[in-house]
Parts: C-alpha cells; structure tokens; sequence
C-alpha cells in the first residue's frame, strides 16, 4: 500500500470529484450533528445545575459543566436528561451516530484514486447516501432540540422539519442528478444500473 497519488490518471476523474464533493459536504453536516449534540447536552446540563443549586453564579454553574465528549457518550448522556423520553428519537440518533461515524471514517475511502472503477464509486456512493440519509434524521431531531433552546416562544418550523430530509439529499447529492437512483445494489454487495 504506497502513495495515495501517484502518476496514474484517475479512470473516473469526474465522478470522483463528484464523490468527493458529496463526502465533504456529508462530513460538514456530521460535524454540525455532533457539535448540536454537544450544544443541547450542555444546556440541559447547565439548566439542571441552575435548578439544582438556584444559588450558584454563572461562572459556578459554568465551571460545574462537564467537558464535552465523544458523540456515543454525549448521546448516551442526552438520553438520561428530560429529553430522552422519546425513544424513537434517540433510535434516530444512535442511527446518526452510526452514519456520522461512517462518513467520518469512510466516506470518502475509495482506495487508490487511479485504480477506483465506476462501478466500486457508484456503490460507495449509493452507501454514503443512505448514511446521510441516516444522519439527516437524527440531524433533524437535534435541531429541533436546538431550536426550542434558541427560540423557547416560537412554534417549530414544520415545513422545514418535513422538508429537511430531502434537502440534505439535493444538496449533497444533487450534482448526481439522476444517476444515484439508477443504481441498485445487489445482494453481494455489488452494483447494477436499471
């Protein structure tokens, strides 16, 4: 296993490039979902703190704070505070989490730029979108959290909320056009075009 790149032009230069611009942004919205975890764990934190001590100055109830942590340990802490009441929201976040860890770690491991064929780029590609589908759920759900922290008088924005889903995709993926929908992949774990 040598040098990423090496003298060998790409076989799908442009396909590649569409790849890899998908990953970025993929990888913009994990790290935005892994920082709005942060964010709503910390202010449940603070928020019982305050109420648990009504005496204690802000810079006490600051210092009281625990450090942010690993995605996994911020969830399983979120689902011990008021928040964790529903479930189904916190499978859709261990449902991010696993799509966040994939598309930090893999979403954009081709193996060797010359020697990715069309058909192994399609598939990875077709395998980050369903992570990004998976993190946009759970992305959707924090925000809200976020939301209510932000904005504690103003109703939720429903139609964002309906229509977020998709609009991750189309922006991600949207320089794909149609071609990630054409593809299928196949019990082995290979790809087929319809």
């Amino acid at each position: 296993m040598g040098w990423s790149l090496g003298y060998l032009k790409p076989r799908e230069p442009r396909l590649l490039d569409a790849l890899f611009l998908s990953a970025g942004k993929a990888l913009h919205l994990a790290n935005s979902f892994e920082s709005k975890c942060q964010y709503v764990l910390r202010m449940a934190n603070f928020a019982e703190t305050a109420q648990s001590d009504p005496v204690l100055s802000l810079q006490e109830i600051i210092a009281t704070l625990p450090p942010d942590k690993m995605l996994g340990g911020t969830l399983r802490d979120l689902s011990n505070t008021r928040l964790g009441s529903r479930a189904s929201d916190f499978n859709l976040l261990d449902g991010a989490r696993k799509a966040r860890n994939f598309i930090a770690h893999e979403g954009a491991s081709i193996g060797t730029v010359s020697g990715a064929r069309l058909d192994d780029i399609l598939e990875h590609t077709v395998r980050l979108r369903a992570s990004v589908s998976d993190l946009a759920l759970g992305d959707n759900v924090v925000s809200q959290w976020c939301f209510h922290l932000d904005e504690p008088g103003d109703s939720l924005p429903r139609m964002l909320i309906d229509a977020y889903p998709k609009m991750v995709d189309d922006w991600v993926f949207g320089h794909f056009g149609g071609l990630l929908d054409t593809v299928v992949e196949s019990p082995v774990g290979t790809t087929e075009t319809e």
